[in-house]
């Protein structure tokens, strides 16, 4: 479903400020596969998100998704196959609009342009069971401007609009972080049932070692722009925080010695 080959990035090159954010990485993603992506800052994670969106080119290397190459699309073009939910819960709606216009964006995502019928009666009833399923009364508010609503509904929002169309591939970006516990375990719950009911193939950053440690049958860990640990099967069922912790140790260690 993802395939990522030799993609670097540098940003500010031939200046001081020189950063190489993606060294040569290599990413292949099957099918319904849920991989975490743990690193510390600066090892590329958002790099790799933005490279996989379309939000930034890379310097080199090519990025597939679902079978097509879309190295140099750029990232209105990729929103047929990939789905982003950001870690600010103001990026993924239109604080000027209703909720049920949000979703009707959502929903034209996929769509050819052209002239067809708005918010039907089928349309709305049918974002309503949608967000009925985050049991936060959202269903009830359709004609609420998103701007009224808090950072953890405005999130469950995105993440219902991220997905309603089954993208190929969801982008996780450290999608709760911003948010309070109780309202960010809501969020990761609508997470995981939706990843689930679907199959999606799903791509997660966090910073949470639990989450990375508990949900998805991968890890991925990220160093100087290079995946340098790749955890699934029975090594990742065997996995704990303390497992992942040590191995940020030794990665820390290592550099120390290397400066």
């Amino acid at each position: 479903m993802l395939r990522i080959r030799d993609a670097k990035k540098t940003f500010f090159a031939g200046t001081p400020d020189e950063k190489l954010a993606l060294n040569g990485l290599n990413l292949t993603l099957e099918k319904g596969d849920f991989a975490t992506i743990i690193g510390s800052n600066g090892a590329g994670k958002s790099t790799l998100l933005n490279a996989i969106s379309g939000a930034l080119m890379l310097d080199e290397g090519t990025v597939e998704i679902a079978g097509q190459d879309v190295t140099r699309v750029p990232v209105h073009k990729r929103a047929n196959l990939v789905a982003r939910v950001f870690q600010d819960p103001m990026k993924g709606t239109a604080a000027g609009m209703s909720i049920a216009e949000n979703m009707l964006l959502a929903e034209m995502r996929q769509s050819r342009p052209g002239l067809r019928l708005g918010l039907t009666r089928k349309r709305l009833d049918w974002y309503r069971e949608q967000l009925s399923h985050l049991r936060l009364g959202l269903e009830d508010r359709m004609d609420t401007q998103v701007s009224l609503l808090s950072g953890g509904q405005r999130q469950s929002l995105s993440l219902v609009m991220a997905v309603m169309d089954r993208p190929a591939l969801l982008l996780l970006d450290e999608h709760t972080a911003a948010l309070d516990p109780r309202t960010a375990a809501l969020v990761l719950e609508a997470t995981l049932g939706a990843v689930n009911a679907l199959h999606l193939t799903t791509l997660m950053v966090s910073h949470n070692m639990s989450h990375a440690v508990d949900h998805g049958n991968r890890i991925l860990m990220l160093e100087a722009g290079r995946i340098k640990l790749d955890i699934s099967g029975e090594e990742k069922a065997r996995s704990t925080v303390k497992s992942l912790t040590d191995h940020f140790a030794v990665k820390s260690d290592r550099m120390l010695l290397e400066a």
